[in-house]
């Protein structure tokens, strides 16, 4: 969803780093939300011993995927596709 908000935003007039912020800032809340809601109903079945384990992996789970689509997604997207020097 990330990646698609970008190529649409991208035909603006603006630098690929004004556009990754420009993105970033309008889809950095509803990740988080979506994100944090997953985590707290995710965080009801922490206390079952039987499912505590999947738990714990789906709370790691989507912790490094919301930091790896905030934060890696668009870096990845900086080295591969800007065309302007640092």
């Amino acid at each position: 969803m990330l990646v698609d908000f970008i190529r649409h935003t991208e035909g603006k007039d603006l630098s690929l780093r004004e556009v990754l912020l420009e993105v970033g800032a309008i889809r950095f809340k509803p990740i988080l939300l979506t994100a944090l809601a997953a985590m707290i109903g995710a965080a009801v079945i922490l206390f079952d011993p039987i499912f505590q384990g999947l738990a714990i992996s789906l709370l790691f789970g989507l912790a490094s995927s919301t930091l790896l689509t905030v934060l890696v997604i668009p870096a990845i997207y900086v080295v591969l596709r800007d065309d302007q020097p640092t």
